[in-house]
């Protein structure tokens, strides 16, 4: 079990081990902090043009289009880049690049995201800068994570540490709204999982803050993402027989003791549960989407029907199972005069465990921030971070996340890049890669 003693005590253990005091860079990586500060400019223009095309998830040519501007970053450091077409899934498609190295070493799987969360109808849809803050749709998540992958690549080109490394690359088009169905909107992603060896994933740098000020963290489990639906139905009637042997208790107390009853038997660590949307009376319905519900009734009408919805978000496959079984049990206890029943919608993200691999490829990251006089990061609360691509390579997998940038206010408008932020982050992820791309498998 995920929560065994020893399984979690591992990974704590390795992020403890004592880092080397200030080990020498090599020639080659030396060379690449110089080549990202020598290309500061571009990389930043690189990211204006990007932000500057919309690509909400939903726009299928705009996300096409950056996937474009993508592959020409990628085609001439060597990658092989094809274009995944997702239009059955409703959107636009995938990037997926190959850049062969040499047989027997380690095989990485970079991950990032084309789409944002702005689409054409935003107000929201232009870069601006001002000091060191860049502002636009996308850019910090995940145009800015893109913008750190891509510098960090060029940066082991101009080394020579890119020509032997085993990378590929899954950009997704639809990371903030994915297609249906998710297993074939996740396909390709799941089979690069399947062929690497490691994982790392350029979504947004966590921080947190510590006595006034922010530090960097990194991010070795994410949370699995689901929703559920409880639907109540009961006798209606007059609301003079509410309580009686007749008439039962109605729809509405019946969802209000199951709801309740979740709030009080169901919590544990890294588990939450969040009712949404709920509503009752003598009609209630969900529309297609199930994010809207209409409900009719009156003070003098006992409650037919009552609806909810909500997540669930847990940290292993065994939380959420066990969780679901309680669930079930409480939906299953229903008052005198309603029946009650639960679904789990298929199709949301798996969860990213803090496996014992995880941890220690943060103490891997740990080394390069003391070569480059950095401090430590620790590992972040998974409470602090919500689902992930990287989640759906996690059971197959060792994995970090949060390579790209830090940024504030993502997903509204003002969302905004700290600039010198992709510098930092593109100088630990190319030593990174190329540290880990020598290793043999």
């Amino acid at each position: 079990m995920l929560f065994d003693r020893l399984a979690v005590c591992l990974p704590l253990a390795l992020l403890i081990l004592p880092v080397p005091a200030q080990a020498q860079l090599s020639r080659s990586e030396s060379s690449m902090i110089a080549h990202i500060d020598r290309e500061q400019q571009r990389t930043v223009a690189m990211l204006e043009t990007w932000v500057n095309q919309n690509s909400g998830s939903q726009n299928i040519d705009g996300v096409t289009k950056v996937g474009e501007m993508l592959r020409n970053e990628l085609e001439p450091l060597g990658f092989k880049v094809d274009w995944v077409d997702m239009r059955s899934t409703g959107r636009g498609g995938h990037i997926v690049a190959r850049h062969p190295g040499k047989a027997g070493n380690k095989r990485l799987l970079l991950i990032g995201h084309l789409d944002t969360v702005f689409e054409p109808d935003s107000p929201f849809q232009r870069w601006t800068r001002e000091g060191d803050k860049g502002e636009g749709p996308g850019a910090g998540d995940n145009k800015g994570g893109m913008a750190v992958m891509i510098a960090a690549l060029r940066a082991m080109r101009a080394a020579g540490t890119l020509k032997n490394a085993n990378i590929e690359i899954v950009l997704t088009g639809d990371e903030e709204d994915s297609g249906n169905p998710i297993d074939v909107a996740r396909r390709d992603l799941i089979a690069a999982g399947k062929r690497a060896d490691i994982a790392l994933d350029f979504e947004g740098l966590s921080q947190v803050v510590e006595n006034g000020a922010l530090v960097d963290m990194g991010s070795i489990a994410r949370r699995s993402s689901g929703s559920w639906t409880v639907t109540v139905t009961a006798q209606g009637g007059h609301s003079s027989g509410i309580f009686s042997s007749a008439a039962g208790n109605g729809a509405i107390y019946e969802l209000a003791r199951i709801i309740d009853t979740f709030r009080r038997e169901l919590p544990e660590d890294k588990l939450t549960f969040n009712v949404g949307l709920v509503g009752g009376g003598d009609t209630a319905k969900l529309d297609e989407g199930r994010i809207r519900l209409n409900a009719t009734g009156k003070t003098n009408i006992i409650a037919s029907i009552a609806v909810a919805r909500g997540d669930l978000r847990a940290i292993s496959e065994e939380q959420i199972q066990r969780t679901q079984n309680k669930m079930k049990a409480i939906v299953g206890r229903s008052l005198h005069g309603a029946k009650a029943e639960i679904i789990f919608d298929t199709g949301g993200y798996p969860p990213m465990a803090p496996t014992a691999g995880n941890a220690a490829l943060l103490a891997k990251l740990n080394r390069i921030n003391a070569d480059l006089r950095l401090p430590a990061m620790g590992a972040l609360d998974p409470l602090k971070r919500g689902a992930a691509d990287i989640s759906f390579v996690a059971k197959d997998v060792d994995g970090i996340n949060g390579l790209g940038p830090a940024s504030t206010g993502d997903h509204a408008p003002g969302e905004a890049v700290n600039i010198p932020s992709i510098w930092r982050q593109a100088k630990r992820a190319a030593i990174l890669m190329s540290r880990l791309a020598a290793e043999k498998r």
